[in-house]
């Protein structure tokens, strides 16, 4: 499907929230998406190998068992997720990246200006404002594609990044591991190991999301850290 045909065929669709994730981790969302195409796992920002580049990973549907299950798991065409950043500090999305998916690729737009009425829970897709895409990958193939303005593109399976014990925090909540409580680094167990989920990642040149606010961390009193984006990520139904 060509450029022209992907945007004609989104073009004007409305999508409303099912999901938002804000920080830390997930893995067991709301009963209206737990085990849903729209339930988000995880939301990573961090620095890139190239410093003046930022990397967004937004991780759904896990975790995935490996083998069948991941070689079946899909995304969803009527789920748009939103990678939103506030470069203001009044936490209110002023650039966003979309992705959706069409076929076996993964189609992306935005970094442009929301528009007030897609802030929040609503979104239109930015159809003029195409800004890249990618082959999906599957368990045999990985596809990265990256364009002549710097930005690069993943969508399909990986490893769970998501590290955590859950079968020692169930013994810490349940009260069995007192006064132990939790194990230290090399004794504690991964639970996510061999597990997978599907990913979506974007890395963009820094001077494409503006400068950032000054840093949150100073509303509670903590002084001398660096400007940051403001950043959360949304998982959004076709209406």
């Amino acid at each position: 499907m060509n450029k022209t045909k992907i945007i004609a065929a989104i073009g004007g669709l409305s999508f409303a929230a099912l999901s938002v994730f804000l920080m830390a981790a997930d893995h067991i969302d709301a009963p209206a998406v737990a085990g849903t195409k729209v339930d988000i796992a995880d939301f990573y920002a961090f620095e890139g190998d190239n410093p003046n580049t930022t990397v967004f990973v937004a991780t759904i549907q896990g975790p995935l068992e490996p083998g069948t299950v991941t070689e079946n798991a899909v995304f969803d065409e009527d789920v748009i997720i939103e990678f939103n950043i506030d470069n203001t500090g009044d936490f209110v999305e002023d650039l966003v990246i979309q992705a959706v998916r069409r076929d076996s690729i993964m189609y992306f737009f935005g970094l442009s200006e929301v528009e007030p009425e897609d802030t929040g829970l609503s979104s239109n897709i930015y159809v003029n404002d195409g800004i890249g895409q990618v082959e999906i990958s599957t368990t045999e193939e990985t596809f990265i594609s990256t364009t002549t303005s710097g930005i690069s593109f993943f969508a399909g399976p990986r490893r769970d990044y998501f590290y955590f014990d859950f079968n020692r925090f169930n013994e810490v909540a349940s009260g069995a591991a007192a006064p132990e409580g939790f194990f230290p680094p090399g004794q504690a167990t991964d639970f996510f190991e061999n597990l997978n989920v599907l990913a979506i990642i974007v890395e963009v040149p820094n001077f494409m999301l503006g400068e950032a606010p000054d840093h949150i961390g100073g509303s509670f009193g903590i002084s001398g850290l660096p400007r940051a984006h403001n950043v959360w990520l949304s998982a959004k139904r076709k209406q």
